[in-house]
């Protein structure tokens, strides 16, 4: 497995294997992914691809670049399954995860590129520009060391909800848990994350 094309046309395998890969059934996948096993990413392809997508487009919005950053997170899953943990989270929260973030790293680029077209030009940045950039960076460092604080299962529901744009339902089929678990979850873990941020009630 060497390329996009490759993990954008996975060889073929047991139908029920490729069923298997979803919630925490993609622990066990992933883990054969890392040892090089192509079978097991053409079934965690399968199981992910098309939620990978959504998470994407719920970011982008722009359709084609949405599917050249899911290709680019699923060729991540291929080289860095090594890196999962399942004692830290799901699979599935895992992937999911990651193509959030990559999402957001491309829109990152895309400003910074805006930002470096504004900078060309004899104007330049105003003052108030680079202290709302300045300050917008320190909130986001801000955010990720409380959640970071959370437990994995509130962090996980969190991320997924706020970030992922998913409903209660879709968190709690995405993490293999009920509804009412995900939702108290999701409660302790925005209580803790407003402590940590010292916003008023």
């Amino acid at each position: 497995m060497g390329d996009a094309e490759q993990a954008a046309d996975p060889p073929g395998g047991p139908a029920g294997q490729r069923r298997a890969g979803t919630g925490d059934g993609l622990a066990p996948l992933l883990t054969r992914v890392a040892r090089g096993d192509e079978g097991a990413f053409a079934a965690v392809y399968d199981a992910t691809a098309g939620q990978v997508y959504g998470v994407v487009r719920r970011v982008l919005r722009d359709p084609a670049q949405s599917e050249e950053v899911t290709q680019d997170v699923l060729l991540e899953v291929w080289r860095t399954a090594t890196r999962f943990d399942p004692r830290r989270g799901s699979g599935l929260a895992w992937v999911m995860t990651m193509a959030h973030r990559r999402a957001v790293d491309r829109v990152r680029s895309e400003l910074a590129a805006t930002a470096r077209e504004r900078r060309a030009r004899p104007e330049g940045p105003g003052y108030d520009t680079v202290t709302e950039t300045v300050e917008a960076r320190f909130e986001a460092q801000r955010v990720r060391r409380c959640l970071e604080s959370l437990t994995g299962l509130q962090r996980e529901s969190v991320t997924l909800a706020y970030y992922g744009g998913h409903t209660y339902r879709e968190v709690a089929s995405l993490l293999e848990v009920p509804v009412g678990t995900v939702k108290t979850r999701m409660r302790d873990g925005l209580i803790r994350l407003r402590d940590c941020l010292g916003v008023d009630q």
